[in-house]
């Protein structure tokens, strides 16, 4: 089970005496802890209930121990092994015996980076416990995840586009998404709503002002304006999967609307159907018609191919040739007229 699945509803799932938070998002993992703990000894319950132990050289006595001393402060405990991999497989015949018959009163939380599901010991824990993943989803998961935590948690409704743009520019981080919905609940104020325009203002400061500048600049066909930004944006350190998450959010409706376009649907209408903002309208219908309907169709393909290329998976260029390929795509410059000879 994702963790994000057991945060929505805590009291619906039995937790069982043994917990595996396995994954690496400490947001996910950090908040999961705060649940478990607030089901086993109340919401009122003392710290004093909750030991925490390092995995590291960390003896099977020692959590033995603390699993059977039953706690003078609450009628029942929690007993956390941080960074327990290694414990785990160190100790894994005493797990094993110790889940065949645990205490009563204690619940054993593991936090883990991988805890694989085809073990004997994952296949008991399944039994009688639960093992949540604290793992990154993939964009639309996230998108919906954002929303549902702007709602849930700070009371704010995304505008149609926010979460996507939110997730383009952080990317799937869990605690760095949060920050930054609550960066934007504080400027939206009594506001009900967090507008896509808030996102493209606050998230990232200049450099995502910078970055719009830049997307600007390509659907106007200005080359050289573009890659003057993108140096700034590289030399200030920004990450090229971030500035190729804006660049793709700008750029991968006209796409989409490629086929709407193909169904009789006039430029404008298409390009709005396909999410391109009112005050994007009117820029973005003058570049389909500049750049013509063959090469809008290939966008997509093109961003796709940039990403594969920024993660690895494709071609060995640098990063930043990759990008000027993609910019100059898109962008579609006019070649320069060749002097007329003397």
């Amino acid at each position: 089970m994702h963790a994000t699945e057991y945060l929505r509803g805590p009291g619906s799932h039995k937790l069982g005496p043994v917990v595996a938070l396995a994954g690496t998002e400490r947001f996910l993992k950090l908040a999961a802890l705060q649940e478990i703990t607030r089901t086993v000894i109340g919401p009122r319950g003392d710290d004093l209930s909750v030991s925490h132990y390092g995995g590291g050289n960390l003896e099977w006595k020692t959590v033995a121990d603390a699993l059977l001393t039953n706690s003078m402060w609450s009628p029942a405990q929690v007993v956390v092994v941080d960074d327990a991999d290694e414990f785990v497989s160190e100790q894994r015949s005493h797990f094993e015996k110790y889940v065949d018959k645990p205490a009563k009163k204690s619940v054993l939380v593991l936090d883990v980076k991988s805890f694989p599901a085809t073990t004997n010991l994952a296949k008991k824990v399944t039994k009688v416990g639960l093992i949540l993943e604290c793992s990154q989803l993939k964009p639309p998961a996230m998108i919906a995840w954002v929303t549902e935590r702007a709602k849930v948690h700070y009371q704010k409704t995304l505008e149609r586009g926010a979460g996507p743009l939110l997730v383009e520019l952080i990317g799937t981080e869990f605690g760095l998404l949060d920050q930054e919905l609550a960066k934007l609940t504080a400027y939206a104020g009594q506001a009900e709503t967090i507008t896509t325009a808030s996102v493209e203002k606050l998230v990232g400061g200049w450099k995502a002002e910078t970055t719009w500048k830049m997307t600007d600049a390509l659907r106007d066909g200005n080359f050289a304006h573009a890659m003057d930004l993108l140096d700034k944006l590289l030399i200030s350190g920004e990450a090229p999967l971030k500035l190729l998450g804006g660049v793709a959010f700008v750029f991968r409706p006209v796409g989409r609307a490629q086929e709407l376009i193909g169904q009789g649907q006039g430029v404008g209408e298409a390009l709005a159907t396909a999410g391109v903002k009112p005050f994007s309208l009117g820029g973005m219908t003058a570049y389909v018609n500049r750049v013509g309907r063959p090469r809008c169709e290939r966008i997509n393909g093109w961003l796709l191919e940039a990403d594969m290329d920024l993660k690895g998976s494709g071609t060995a260029l640098p990063d930043r040739v990759i990008l000027e390929r993609l910019f100059f795509r898109l962008a579609a410059p006019k070649p320069v007229a060749p002097r007329p000879a003397r």
